[in-house]
């Protein structure tokens, strides 16, 4: 596919960011970002409950970390509440049919909303940037965001941003590892807790052949913040595959 530098951007986005996650890993990540500058987005758990993302001992200057992290202007995107899934629905788009809040009542996912929010105000930390665990989440979530200061989302399989009717903003998330794209906005998603030797050795690679086009989601809402949608608010996501 020929690939015009000039259009296509990519972002950095890494999840399941807690306590207790892949530390050795992430000094290396985070080494390399900070080498080169990149400006990724960071999906934090404000209180995990999910034992599977209890991968190492919890570190105790965790919210230290983050603030360190926010302070370069890294961007801390919400990501759930607790990581606890709890319905079996697949939300508005993902076909995977677990969430935390997809499903849920509305006045459960506000009380949830609140509680991360809240925990994230304590710790100093400021967020308008929305990541459901497994992406999945309802018409409801996004209603209930704007309340608590989010204004972004960071999901669906589109290639530009836009702002819906409600004035959330929507920036697309449809890869998990960086290869040649089309003119549009294409978003990184990593999950590192089990990452080898090898996926930090093409990590690295990555990062020096892509580096001039990723940018920062600062960056992209200047860009693109106020550009409308004309189709549907919410598109259907679909799991990274060679065809676009």
């Amino acid at each position: 596919m020929q690939q015009n530098p000039r259009s296509t951007k990519y972002l950095l986005r890494f999840d399941d960011i807690c306590p207790t996650m892949n530390w050795m890993v992430w000094s290396e990540i985070e080494g390399a970002m900070a080498e080169r500058n990149l400006k990724p987005i960071l999906a934090v758990v404000p209180d995990n409950r999910d034992p599977v993302l209890e991968v190492e001992p919890a570190v105790e200057d965790f919210w230290g970390r983050i603030r360190s992290w926010q302070a370069r202007g890294w961007t801390i995107a919400l990501h759930g509440y607790q990581h606890r899934y709890v319905t079996r629905h697949s939300g508005i788009v993902t076909v995977r049919k677990k969430s935390e809040f997809a499903g849920v009542p509305a006045a459960e996912q506000e009380e949830k909303l609140q509680r991360g929010v809240k925990i994230f105000e304590r710790q100093g930390i400021t967020s308008h940037v929305w990541i459901a665990p497994s992406n999945s989440f309802d018409a409801a979530t996004v209603s209930l965001l704007p309340k608590f200061g989010i204004t972004t989302i960071c999901d669906g399989n589109f290639r530009f941003p836009f702002l819906d009717r409600g004035n959330v903003f929507w920036v697309p998330q449809q890869l998990f590892r960086f290869r040649p794209a089309p003119a549009g906005i294409w978003t990184v998603c990593y999950h590192h807790n089990h990452w080898t030797s090898e996926d930090l050795r093409q990590f690295r690679a990555d990062l020096d052949q892509y580096g001039p086009q990723i940018s920062s989601l600062d960056d992209i809402v200047r860009e693109y913040g106020g550009r409308r949608s004309r189709g549907q608010p919410y598109c259907a996501r679909v799991r990274d595959s060679r065809r676009f």
